[in-house]
Formats: structure tokens, C-alpha cells, sequence
């Protein structure tokens, strides 16, 4: 028996390709993304161990994900372990791949508050607690170091971005609207739309899961 593609729809929900989705589970998802009778996860990693739907890089989907194929891409904490030179291939991916209609909603480390907690801090101080434990400013930049230490190279950082940078990364990859903002944490996000998306709707959408774009 041929097992059915993951892309193949199974209900009405609005398909969300997942890019560096990392083990499964419902909190690897932004709480947009949550309600499965509307969305439909499509899990994609480059790592085989987190057991993804498809096993691919995002710098190259072609020959997994077809054009106009999916309603939005949610990608989290994935572009900055991408090398600098493959960001805009992997933009340009996410834009291929996405239907007119859609969007891609990106969370990141905003390289700004990094270096402002770089200056109060210090490099090596930890500037927030997580699951995995204590985070500095180095694992920002560079990556989580024990992660690393323990063999897991898939979590090293190549890259970084400030609002600014993500912004023109984005439109230089064909997305006509694009929207940024940062948190009182660590996090910069973007919100790029297709020239199809019904962006006002998107917003007030975004904004009933406490995530505004609005000026």
C-alpha cells in the first residue's frame, strides 16, 4: 500500500506547513495554528530524528512541496540556523509554495535585544530560563551550547536578524505586504502576505491570539 502524501488534504482545515518543526507537539504550534478543525499540520524538518512528515531542507522543498500548495507557513525559531547565504533561498521557498491567498508567519531572535542584554548583562549571564534551562546571550547568537556539546549540531546558529533586515528579506523575495514586530522578550516576528491575502482579516485574526501587527 502507497501511503498517502501528507500534502493531500483529509478535511476543509486550511493547510500550515510547519519548517523546522522539531519533535512533535501541540506547543511547537503558535495557538493560531492550534484549533485542528481549521488548520491542518504538515510537519517538515532536515533532522530524521524528529520523525517529520517530510524530511527536507527549506532552502529546497521542490521536490516535496508543489507550488501554491499550502495556506500558510509557520516558521519558529528555524531561519537562524540557516547559513546567511541560504535565507533567501529558503524565502523564496516559502513564498513558492505558498497559494496566493496565504501567508508566512516567522518567530526569530531579534538581534537587537540580544546586544542590548549583551551590554546590561553580559555575554554569558543567563537573560531568561526555558525548558531547556538557563539561556545567554551567546546561546542566542550561536545556538543552545549543551545541545550542541551533546551532539545535536542541527540546533547551531548561522545568522541573525533585526527587523529591518527580515523585512527587505522578505519583500526581496516577492511577498508585497510585510509586517514586523518585536516582544518584551527576546523574539522578532514577521508576517509576510501573498498578493491575494486578505490582510485586514489576517491582523484582527492575529490579534485575537494576542499577536499584533497593527502600528
Amino acid at each position: 500500500m502507497i501511503a498517502a502524501s501528507p500534502l493531500v488534504a483529509a478535511s476543509s482545515a486550511r493547510s500550515i506547513l510547519h519548517v523546522g518543526c522539531g519533535p512533535k507537539g501541540p506547543r511547537q504550534l503558535h495557538s493560531l495554528f492550534r484549533d485542528t478543525t481549521r488548520w491542518r499540520e504538515i510537519r517538515l524538518d532536515v533532522d530524521p530524528q524528529v520523525e517529520p512528515d517530510i524530511q527536507c531542507s527549506t532552502v529546497d522543498m521542490r521536490a516535496h512541496v508543489p507550488d501554491a500548495s499550502v495556506d500558510a507557513v509557520w516558521s519558529s525559531h528555524n531561519m537562524e540556523h540557516l547559513f546567511d547565504h541560504e535565507v533567501p533561498l529558503a524565502l523564496a521557498e516559502f513564498r513558492r509554495v505558498l497559494k496566493p491567498s496565504g501567508f508566512v508567519l516567522i518567530r526569530c531572535p531579534d538581534l537587537t535585544a540580544i546586544l542590548k542584554a549583551i551590554e546590561k548583562t553580559g555575554l554569558e549571564n543567563p537573560a531568561y530560563m526555558s525548558p531547556a534551562g538557563p539561556i545567554t546571550p551567546l546561546d542566542m547568537l550561536y545556538g543552545h551550547r549543551p545541545s550542541i556539546a551533546r551532539g545535536n549540531h542541527y540546533m547551531a546558529h548561522h545568522t541573525a536578524f533585526t527587523d529591518m533586515r527580515l523585512a527587505r528579506l522578505l519583500m526581496e523575495a516577492g511577498f508585497p505586504e510585510v509586517r514586523t514586530r518585536t516582544d518584551s522578550g527576546f523574539d522578532l516576528w514577521a508576517v509576510a502576505f501573498g498578493p491575494e491575502a486578505d490582510v485586514g482579516a489576517s491582523l484582527l485574526e492575529f490579534m485575537s491570539h494576542e499577536l499584533s501587527f497593527l502600528e
